[in-house]
């Protein structure tokens, strides 16, 4: 890669490793991960263990996860959390021992109320340790979900709900599209909406230009870049990135923004 491109240092918040349940999905292992980053230009990936989503207690996926990962210090584990379960506090303190990028918890997929009391003591606990909380609004459309997999998308109400549990919560919502995105922000305060993200592997590019026109509106600080491999190919989430013709759009959007989400508003110097 040369240029603009080949100086910027992509992240991926949006990758998984593991088998999907429901159908044979290539490219599940570390190193078919890292060859698909490298075909797009991706330096790192924030991943989660994506068979766990769907299991009944998903931190028991944390363990392997962590040790898959780390010997490859490109692949940052995002722990997944059960606020309905005994002992979940102990994920957040293990998320923040280790220095990981974030949380997880996909509430529908757990058999959550996402405005339910469980839910609301996660974002709390995840505001007050100033952790943020990684959620999807789906993994798939329609076409695609097995039977047994969840017809329903997170809301945008549910967003808002989490978003006002806690001032200091940091949300990263993933698979998010236009409609989604501007019920949340433009339904917040201005304090709530700056503490949202969207990864960008959910929006329409071009010839539609959702995410040319969410840039312009919504504003380029509230995206990150984002992929779903391997449900996804990672070609689309660079081309949607590729065609926006804001050059300080495609800065913040590759990993520009990151350190906002990381630490706030005021980060620490360095």
């Amino acid at each position: 890669m040369t240029g603009e491109a080949g100086a910027l240092a992509f992240c991926d918040v949006n990758a998984f490793l593991g088998a999907y349940p429901y159908r044979r999905i290539p490219g599940t292992t570390p190193d078919h991960l890292l060859t698909a980053m490298d075909r797009v230009g991706i330096a790192e990936a924030w991943v989660s263990h994506l068979p766990g989503i769907f299991w009944r207690d998903p931190s028991e996926g944390n363990l392997w996860l962590s040790a898959t990962t780390e010997g490859h210090p490109r692949l940052h584990p995002v722990l997944a959390v059960q606020p309905r379960l005994p002992g979940w506090t102990k994920v957040l303190e293990t998320a923040a021992e280790m220095g990981t990028p974030a949380v997880r918890c996909d509430p529908l997929f757990a058999g959550l109320d996402p405005v339910g009391d469980p839910m609301r003591r996660l974002a709390q606990a995840c505001g007050e340790r100033q952790l943020p909380l990684v959620m999807a609004v789906r993994l798939e459309d329609v076409r695609q979900r097995h039977p047994l997999d969840r017809a329903a998308d997170l809301s945008a109400s549910a967003i808002r709900f989490l978003l006002r549990s806690h001032p200091d919560l940091r949300l990263v919502i993933t698979h998010a599209d236009r409609e989604c995105i501007e019920q949340v922000h433009f339904g917040s305060t201005e304090a709530e909406s700056s503490r949202v993200w969207w990864d960008i592997s959910w929006i329409w590019g071009p010839p539609e230009d959702h995410l040319e026109m969410l840039v312009a509106t919504v504003g380029r600080e509230r995206f990150v870049f984002g992929t779903g491999q391997p449900l996804r190919l990672p070609e689309a989430s660079r081309a949607k990135w590729d065609l926006l013709p804001d050059p300080t759009a495609r800065v913040a959007i590759a990993s520009g923004n990151l350190r906002t989400l990381r630490h706030g508003p005021h980060p620490p110097p360095g």
